[in-house]
């Protein structure tokens, strides 16, 4: 049973670290949206993207009781601070006249917590909801699990906190259980399922799904990962991504079709392959330097990819050497020398530039290379090339 919990623990855990890196990510307003498309209950809510649509959207509820929640990718708003002094992301009300203030104090500034960037991120929409009293507070969550091979259900009676907390310190409250896709979920969680199932989810986690005095069940807060791989199925939906907190690397390089993921070093890799790519920031870290990027331009890599990858990695102004890690099996060599070539001619490249090539037509790609006249640094093999990488990033700092 232990190890049952720990499991639903590490699949919990797993599933935040997916929805940083890989899962489309929604706003609070926009999961809430698609719950209430399904079914599900949840609070009552209007969005507002300036002071003015706050306050309408605050009388158009007509509640006795208001939440105001600003909208970012992070967690901990609660407890966050605005860049206007406002303290506080989530706030409480039973005044009307209390919203356009506190969203004219919202709106515009950045609020900083404990999960994002220490400058904190840009705050342009906020959600106006009605406020409701809770006797019960519970965590449920459905995700897919390898070890289950499939979906389960996850669920603990301590709702409304920090469930990767509660499950290090009282395992014994997380309770995990596979769902047969065959027959669904339980009668009480079945539109969770449907949606879960419909909208091709990889985790919809419900924190709190909670009971208020009247006995209504209702879901206060939620967090959607969706499976990529399904963007073509689910394209409404995917349509929703906002990409004003993202890594503006990240955003272009999706418009390019490339897999990048860009970090703090200043060495910048273009590789073909996710192993080869890790590999080469191994090799970089090995020799003392510190890797830019993660970037693979995959097996069908055209010139124009290349092209477009040099754009993206001579712009990054903390770039100041780039290395071309290449292994030609379904990739043809020749293809990525004519594309280096064309890419240092477009983008008028001045950083370093240190290739290694092996594999399909090589020797065809070290000629076009070479009789291109660019101050190309060739290498022999891998450690070859970090170490020239390493060593010409550290001259450009001298």
């Amino acid at each position: 049973m232990a190890m049952l919990l720990r499991h639903a623990h590490r699949s919990c855990a797993a599933a935040h670290q997916t929805m940083q890196v890989r899962n489309l990510n929604l706003h609070e307003f926009q999961s809430k949206a698609l719950m209430q498309k399904y079914g599900i209950n949840v609070q009552r809510f209007r969005t507002a993207y300036t002071p003015e649509e706050a306050e309408k959207g605050a009388v158009e509820l007509d509640v006795k009781e208001y939440v105001i929640k600003a909208q970012v990718h992070a967690g901990g708003r609660g407890k966050g601070s605005f860049s206007s002094g406002l303290q506080g992301g989530v706030k409480l009300t039973t005044d009307l006249s209390q919203i356009k203030q506190w969203a004219s104090q919202m709106l515009g500034h950045r609020l900083t917590t404990k999960q994002t960037p220490p400058d904190g991120v840009f705050v342009n929409k906020l959600m106006v909801a009605e406020a409701l009293d809770i006797s019960q507070e519970k965590y449920f969550a459905i995700l897919l699990d390898r070890d289950s091979n499939g979906p389960v259900m996850v669920a603990s009676p301590e709702g409304g906190v920090d469930i990767e907390e509660v499950a290090a310190k009282f395992p014994e409250l997380i309770f995990k259980e596979p769902i047969d896709i065959f027959k669904g979920a339980k009668e009480q969680m079945r539109k969770l399922y449907h949606m879960f199932h419909e909208i091709d989810a990889t985790q919809v986690e419900i924190n709190p799904l909670a009971e208020t005095p009247d006995g209504q069940v209702v879901c206060f807060d939620a967090k959607i990962n969706f499976d990529e791989n399904a963007a073509f199925r689910q394209k409404e939906i995917f349509d929703m991504r906002d990409t004003a907190e993202e890594d503006p690397r990240d955003v272009e390089a999706d418009s390019y079709g490339l897999n990048y993921i860009g970090m703090d070093g200043n060495i910048a890799c273009l590789v073909n392959g996710a192993g080869l790519a890790m590999a080469t920031m191994d090799i970089i870290k090995l020799h003392g330097g510190e890797p830019a990027n993660f970037l693979d331009c995959g097996g069908g890599v055209t010139e124009e990819m290349v092209t477009n990858a040099f754009k993206l990695l001579a712009g990054d102004k903390q770039v100041e050497a780039i290395l071309v890690n290449i292994f030609g099996g379904i990739v043809n060599c020749a293809t990525i020398a004519s594309g280096l070539v064309n890419a240092c001619q477009t983008v008028q490249l001045n950083l370093p530039l240190i290739v290694r090539l092996e594999g399909t037509n090589v020797e065809k790609a070290r000629d076009i290379l070479e009789k291109s006249g660019l101050p190309i640094l060739t290498a022999s093999d891998l450690d070859d090339a970090a170490s020239k990488a390493v060593a010409a990033a550290q001259s450009k700092k001298l």
